[in-house]
């Protein structure tokens, strides 16, 4: 048993030793060597094919939008699109003109009490356009004039005298003569005589000619414009499509207004009527009492206001909301006759009717019980009507191109698009991630054998640059991608929280669809970041739905909109794609054909693998 011990102690030592000395040995090291590489990670990329099925909206929800369109406009590639508004009216309150109800006209025993006898004496549609003051450095410059929109030291009319403190001083920063009279503003001792001139706006969303002339109509509407559904049992609220034409129709009565118009960009502003008797050393009427931003502003049929709405005074047509939207149904909008393409993006929110009337007075003097001081005077108010009940846009395309026409059929037939053609009014295209063509889905389940691990997914969209020649053409900036078979957005957009307040329409910029312009300024491609939904799909067995592509006008807020397509069926199309005439045509599949390889639509994936 000893001996046993003593050559299991030796035996254990010298395996020991082996061991060790193995362990040293270069050669059995340059083993692991080999082992580990055939584990090392590899980085690479793969080009996906990609094919776009051109789609169409036979019509579209258009009530319940931010904003109003308005023109007629060429558009690239398309044809006309034109748009016009109709919309309900409202007020606040029960409607009391003057100082006293009518009730209390014509029963009230009190010397004060009389008939005020209002008179309309105008009655303008205001409507205004969407504007931009930002002022990054609150120096009283917007950015667009300002010499420097960060630094509120800087001297935007380089009189010496920074913008910031001519504000402080009343002074224009603009100008280095501020109430021009030849003395330059860092040596006047006196510039109290001016008054800040028009402030100044940036103007945003108005297309094609801004010079350009048009008839601008007004039209009384007869048709009553239902909040409710009377087919869902008046349980749902109505929906109104971009195909309505109620003045087509016929639905409509008196004109209120037919004007020759064209559009001013300057502030509108309006001095105070009287003067105030007790500033003897001011005449009011030189102040100015309102400043109104740039807009829309016509005058209307005064005698129509008159009879419709001040006439009606205390009686049963203005006596409540619900009676007064049947009795007075609303109002249609166009605009006719244009020396040139116009299209306009309008505030519709913050439109009005607003009608100017005077009425009688009687000035007591303070002296209730004695009336031999009395004395009768003019006095005069605003009623305004509001632009917040049902509203929506009559959209039409026309003169559409018959190559449109063509890529729909096929689309309807599940034939890939030559070209994708994507447009406000409707026209849209969906794709199919990782499909062979007619052999739907065997490219993913080929990657799926892969052992990829997908670090970025970029979605390349190319302009066809036959429609777009610089910088300033008419076209869409920026895409936007959802699921086509519910509206919802891409896993991509839903987790990119990436924001960019220096420009509008610039958040989720991770994600992107921004226009990109090539090195002689003309628009080139859009770009999409899909790297978590491709990964979904290679790693997670996710559902490969199909994506629908369509122009955004904004996606900060991405709501939903009822829409049938060309096949008769009914989705939800986002209401950011129907905010814009503008669009753009894009290259399809087969740019191989046409010897355009590098502006055919494609997926970059960039991977790692072992």
């Amino acid at each position: 048993m000893d001996v046993l011990r003593i050559l299991k102690s030796i035996l254990t030592v010298l395996v020991t030793t082996t061991c060790f000395f193995l362990s040293c040995d270069k050669e059995y090291h340059s083993v692991g060597v080999a082992l580990l590489s055939d584990a090392s990670l590899k980085t690479n990329s793969f080009n996906a094919p990609v094919y776009t099925y051109q789609k169409k909206l036979n019509y579209f929800q258009t009530d319940g939008l931010p904003l109003g369109q308005l023109g007629r406009i060429q558009i690239p590639g398309f044809g006309i699109s034109k748009a016009s508004i109709t919309s309900q009216l409202r007020y606040s309150g029960v409607p009391v003109f003057g100082n006293y109800t009518q009730e209390a006209e014509d029963t009230e025993d009190n010397p004060a009490v009389i008939d005020e006898n209002e008179k309309v004496t105008a009655v303008y549609l205001d409507i205004p356009f969407f504007n931009n003051r930002d002022d990054s450095d609150q120096d009283g410059v917007i950015d667009i004039l300002d010499v420097d929109p960060q630094d509120p030291e800087s001297d935007s009319d380089k009189d010496g005298l920074s913008d910031i403190e001519e504000g402080r001083l009343n002074l224009n920063p603009l100008s280095d003569d501020s109430d021009n009279d030849g003395i330059l503003d860092p040596i006047d001792t006196d510039s109290s005589s001016y008054e800040y001139e028009n402030n100044l706006y940036e103007i945003d969303s108005i297309f094609g000619n801004r010079g350009a002339t048009f008839n601008l109509k007004v039209y009384e509407l007869t048709y009553f414009l239902s909040p409710l559904d009377p087919q869902q049992n008046f349980e749902r609220n109505k929906q109104y499509y971009s195909n309505t034409d109620f003045f087509e129709q016929g639905f409509v009565g008196s004109k209120l207004s037919d004007t020759l118009y064209s559009l001013n960009f300057d502030e509108l502003r309006f001095n105070f009527k009287d003067d105030d008797p007790e500033t003897l050393d001011i005449d009011e009427r030189n102040k100015i009492q309102t400043r109104l931003s740039p807009r829309i502003r016509v005058p209307l049929d005064i005698g129509f206001f008159q009879s419709k709405i001040i006439d009606n005074e205390g009686k049963d047509p203005v006596s409540s909301y619900e009676k007064f939207i049947r009795f007075f149904k609303g109002i249609v909008i166009r605009a006719d006759n244009f020396s040139d393409d116009l299209y306009m993006l309008l505030d519709i929110n913050n439109a009005n009717i607003k009608i100017e009337y005077d009425y009688t007075h009687n000035n007591l003097n303070g002296t209730l019980d004695n009336t031999s001081d009395d004395f009768i005077e003019i006095k005069s108010k605003t009623f305004s009507l509001n632009f917040n009940g049902v509203r929506f846009n009559t959209l039409k395309l026309q003169d559409i191109s018959s190559e449109i026409d063509k890529e729909v059929q096929l689309g309807q037939n599940n034939t890939p698009s030559k070209k994708s053609y994507l447009n406000g009014n409707g026209y849209f295209s969906t794709i199919k991630l990782f499909d062979k063509l007619n052999s739907q889905d065997l490219l993913l389940e080929d990657l799926r054998k892969n052992r990829w691990l997908v670090s970025e997914a970029n979605l390349f969209l190319y302009v066809d640059q036959d429609y777009y020649n610089s910088f300033d053409s008419d076209i869409i900036e920026r895409l936007y991608l959802f699921n086509y078979s519910n509206g919802s957005p891409v896993i991509d957009f839903t987790l990119d929280n990436s924001v960019d307040n220096s420009l509008k329409n610039r958040d989720k910029f991770i994600f992107g669809g921004f226009l990109e312009y090539d090195d002689l300024n003309r628009p080139y491609r859009y770009k999409f970041r899909i790297t978590n939904h491709v990964n979904r799909l290679i790693r997670k067995d996710s559902t490969n739905y199909s994506i629908a592509i369509a122009p955004a006008n904004g996606i900060n807020s991405i709501r939903y909109k009822r829409a049938q397509t060309a096949n008769q069926d009914f989705i939800n199309y986002p209401s950011t794609s129907i905010l814009s005439p503008l669009g753009v045509v894009l290259h399809g599949y087969d740019g191989q054909e046409d010897g355009l390889l590098d502006k055919k639509i494609e997926l970059e994936l960039l991977y790692t693998e072992y």
